[in-house]
């Protein structure tokens, strides 16, 4: 699950398998550390209904870290997903409120979705854009539109019970929501660990100019990796408003922060070229064991938007060094 394009040296397997999967590790053992320290702290952590609703909340943000991981990978970032799922939950709210048939909704969203996201990636990709200044402006532009589509009110969504099986259902016991999550990044491994796709991410965030001399399709695969997150946003919107009965502008606020601290917390490198969508389950899991336990331990929920920023200044330093400590290794003669 993991791929990383840089220069071995001839040292022990072992000493090659702890460099490699270093941050995987780390990220594996503080999750462990989490759910023990809340399973002592609280007697709720651990029931089946709580461990349930971990993963029900979970999903989406899972679902967008999987394609931000692709996006990572690329040297890239795209801090408008949040706007991004807010726009489609108000949208899909709004279109079903007319009485469109949900699958229809459903596809339309995901077309929607896909098409922001590729419109954000021709000006990173085609344009020279910084992805940070494009993905910016999307952040303000598509809240913007998605509080003058709803007025800045709720949207309730009602007698769509198809529609509410998936952000409601479940299946042998398991939410829905969490299936179609961990099926998705069930396919982004596959894809960045076995496919020419992945393969091509993997090499135009090593090395954007070499992946263009050896005939790779560097600024579409760019372009597409924005248009992953699209559809994944989208995706999460779906979920978020099937789950509440509801669509509004203000879902997903700081959404994007929850993504990123994910992905880097899992060890996806913020230079491009290395990632690992196992790290990206951990560390999606991580922040949602984090989020849950300090409701539970009656502490404020703002005080999570603190641990987030906290956790991903960390884990940028920790990947800093450790990314640095670990090329300096394999480079180093036996």
């Amino acid at each position: 699950m993991s791929v990383s394009y840089t220069e071995r040296g001839q040292g022990s397997p072992l000493a090659d398998f702890l460099s490699e999967k270093a941050q995987v590790l780390s990220i594996a053992f503080f999750f462990v550390v989490c759910v023990a320290f809340f399973s002592v702290a609280t007697e709720v952590f651990l029931t089946p209904g709580n461990l349930l609703n971990i993963l029900r909340q979970a999903a989406p943000i899972l679902v967008v870290a999987v394609a931000m991981t692709f996006v990572i990978i690329t040297a890239g970032i795209d801090l408008s997903v949040g706007s991004q799922v807010a726009l489609i939950n108000a949208s899909a709210a709004l279109t079903l409120s007319f009485g469109v048939p949900w699958p229809l909704v459903v596809l339309a969203m995901l077309l929607l979705g896909a098409a922001i996201g590729l419109g954000q990636g021709w000006f990173v990709a085609y344009q020279g854009i910084p992805a940070f200044i494009v993905t910016l402006a999307g952040l303000s532009i598509l809240r913007g539109a998605a509080l003058y589509m709803t007025k800045g009110y709720s949207i309730p969504i009602s007698d769509v019970p198809g529609f509410f099986v998936l952000g409601r259902g479940t299946l042998l016991g398991i939410p829905v929501p969490a299936i179609i999550a961990l099926l998705i990044a069930a396919l982004g491994a596959l894809v960045i660990g076995s496919q020419i796709y992945g393969r091509r991410v993997v090499a135009v965030g090593s090395n954007p100019e070499a992946a263009r001399r050896v005939g790779m399709p560097a600024k579409w695969t760019i372009a597409s990796v924005y248009m992953l997150t699209g559809i994944a946003s989208a995706v999460a919107g779906l979920l978020i408003a099937a789950r509440l009965g509801s669509g509004s502008s203000n879902a997903a606020v700081g959404f994007e922060l929850q993504v990123i601290a994910a992905v880097v917390l899992g060890g996806t490198s913020l230079f491009g070229g290395r990632g690992s969508i196992l790290g990206t389950i951990l560390g999606t899991l991580t922040i949602a064991v984090i989020g849950n336990g300090l409701i539970l331990m009656h502490i404020s929920p703002f005080f999570t938007q603190i641990v987030t920023g906290a956790i991903i200044l960390i884990a940028i330093w920790l990947n800093t060094r450790i990314f640095t400590a670990s090329f300096s290794f394999r480079r180093k003669p036996s």
